[in-house]
């Protein structure tokens, strides 16, 4: 696979979507005509969330068109090219995959590897794309799919950092214009019971809110030991969680989710944050092999309104909690568990992750397109906002941090090379990076 030769992220950023952008000039398959005509579907990312979107939206199409489907997976790509063919392999003979087998299209010619592999299955006849990546790359991805007028479907987060946040915020606007559908991996947005529950939130069920609290709070994620002879960009792309540049932390990967949902709740994100963590129960040793990412984080968010969120995120064995809370002036409301007081107010009625792909192509397919970029930006960036008060150990504004000249993407990225690895931050030592130019 080819490297970027440009020597930082945006020039990436504008070379990546320049050729996509070429490549596809010709091609409107992104407006997808209302009607009954075939979705033809590529998935960029072959690992298991990316796999296992593949299943939900072929699930999503038997609810919507039982034995008369109209959704075929084309192509898929990956860095690694073990990924893309375990993926096809998996479609193809994977017990849970077995109803869809017919709807499986790919073939050598369409399964792509390298770092270019997204421009591959973008220019293969694809009107909807999956975007799986390590969440370092979504904007680059997400930019070369909307140029080549791609319906998409993106894992969250869409950002790792400030440069990364900026981009998205403009490809949502951008992709308004272009009449694109685009849903996020924030699959709560369309759980019954959480639509229900936050309804009556917006209702003013408990009244005033006063107060907010969310965690994710368990006992920590996948590590993946150095093989022998494996180069540091290989190593890191295969162990990506515990790297900055493509995870942007637990608290940006993970604890998205209920950021957004009090988001959601506040019909806004918060305008100040301070916060505290550091690394205490992952793996030791220098960052090349244990990695940069922090293992617990607390953060004192500020909307606009005054109203504060109390967010916690923990990878350090312990009791679990997921969950969101809110307190109003009539009441307490536990958003999971669909509950105001003891009443409960919600209740669920098909997986959420099947539910966001039905809503996905209906809304194609009706001329309607759902766009979820901005809303997923703006939590993704809570995410990211929240991590940087934590690093810094410091009260800060949402609009200095989101100006801030952060970007964390390597240069002239390739595979199979020398990669320096930067410690984990240090609470209180780390600085915010000053205003892009």
């Amino acid at each position: 696979m080819s490297s970027p030769q440009s020597g930082d992220r945006r020039d990436f950023l504008k070379a990546s979507a320049a050729v996509a952008g070429v490549a596809m000039s010709a091609n409107l398959a992104g407006a997808f005509a209302a009607g009954n005509d075939t979705i033809k579907v590529g998935l960029i990312g072959c690992g298991g969330r990316g796999t296992q979107a593949v299943q939900n939206l072929l699930e999503a199409e038997s609810i919507i068109n039982g034995q008369t489907p109209k959704v075929e997976i084309v192509a898929v790509g990956d860095a690694f090219r073990d990924r893309a063919e375990g993926a096809v392999k998996t479609f193809k003979t994977g017990k849970d995959y077995k109803p869809y087998a017919a709807q499986v299209k790919v073939t050598p010619e369409t399964t792509f590897d390298g770092l270019d592999a997204y421009q591959k299955v973008l220019a293969a006849g694809v009107d909807l794309v999956i975007l799986a990546t390590p969440p370092g790359f979504r904007p680059i991805h997400l930019e070369a799919a909307i140029k080549a007028k791609k319906n998409i479907f993106c894992e969250k987060p869409v950002a790792v950092d400030a440069t990364g946040a900026r981009k998205c915020f403009e490809l949502a606007e951008e992709s308004k214009k272009q009449n694109l559908a685009i849903v996020a991996g924030t699959q709560r947005r369309h759980q019954k019971g959480y639509i229900e529950t936050i309804q009556k939130l917006h209702d003013g069920a408990i009244g005033e809110i006063l107060a907010t609290r969310c965690a994710w709070n368990n006992s920590g994620i996948w590590f993946n030991k150095r093989q022998k002879g494996q180069k540091d960009s290989t190593y890191q792309l295969r162990n990506w969680y515990h790297y900055l540049w493509l995870c942007g932390d637990h608290i940006v990967e993970q604890h998205v989710h209920n950021l957004d949902v009090i988001n959601w709740i506040m019909k806004d994100h918060p305008v100040k944050a301070i916060g505290m963590g550091g690394r205490a129960n992952r793996p030791s040793g220098p960052a090349s092999e244990a990695g940069q990412i922090w293992d617990h984080f607390a953060v004192e968010f500020e909307y606009k309104n005054g109203v504060k969120l109390y967010s916690y995120c923990r990878h350090i064995p312990g009791d679990t909690d997921v969950s969101e809370t809110v307190v109003g002036t009539n009441g307490t409301c536990r958003v999971n568990a669909y509950q105001i007081g003891r009443q409960e107010v919600g209740k669920d009625d098909r997986n959420p992750y099947v539910q966001e792909h039905i809503d996905l192509l209906n809304s194609i397919r009706a001329g309607r397109p759902i766009n979820e970029l901005k809303q997923v930006t703006e939590s993704t960036f809570t995410a990211i906002f929240g991590r940087n008060a934590s690093y810094a150990c410091k009260n800060l504004k949402w609009d200095d941090v989101l100006a801030a000249d952060e970007d964390t993407m390597p240069k002239n990225l390739a595979l199979d090379t020398d990669l320096p690895a930067t410690p984990a931050p240090v609470p209180g030592f780390w600085r915010l990076p000053s205003q892009a130019v």
